[in-house]
């Protein structure tokens, strides 16, 4: 079993920036691919950004390239989420999510993926 816990969300301005980070326990997740989702009031939980095993290879929903990074550091097991130029629109839950091996490449924004899942931190962007 694997437990995430994310942590950094808070309220902040447009145009200010956060950085989320996803700290694992149970086991090591240094060959998981690791994913952040967001789920907005009244909307389904979305795709954010995932990294895989290897760190090399990162994936980013539209709505946030440019101004978002995910990264990782695998001898602290921790995944973080670097939110730059942040909008109204960015304000939701952002859930931490790893995926054990194999991973589909194909699907990788898919919730159905990821085998384990944060309890969520607040984001909220104020206009």
């Amino acid at each position: 079993q694997v437990q995430l816990v994310e942590s950094g969300g808070g309220l902040v301005q447009a145009g200010g920036s956060l950085r989320l980070s996803c700290a694992a326990s149970g086991r090591t997740i240094s060959t998981y691919a690791m994913g952040w989702f967001r789920q907005a009031p009244g909307k389904e939980r979305e795709f954010v950004a995932v990294t895989m095993w290897s760190g090399g290879n990162s994936y980013l929903a539209d709505s946030v390239v440019g101004r978002f990074t995910i990264s990782r550091d695998k001898a602290k097991d921790t995944v973080s989420l670097q939110m730059d130029s942040l909008k109204p629109e960015d304000t939701a839950v952002y859930y931490c999510a790893a995926s054990r091996p194999p991973f589909s490449l194909v699907k990788y924004s898919w919730e159905t993926e990821y085998d384990y899942w944060g309890q969520g931190t607040q984001v909220t962007v104020s206009s």
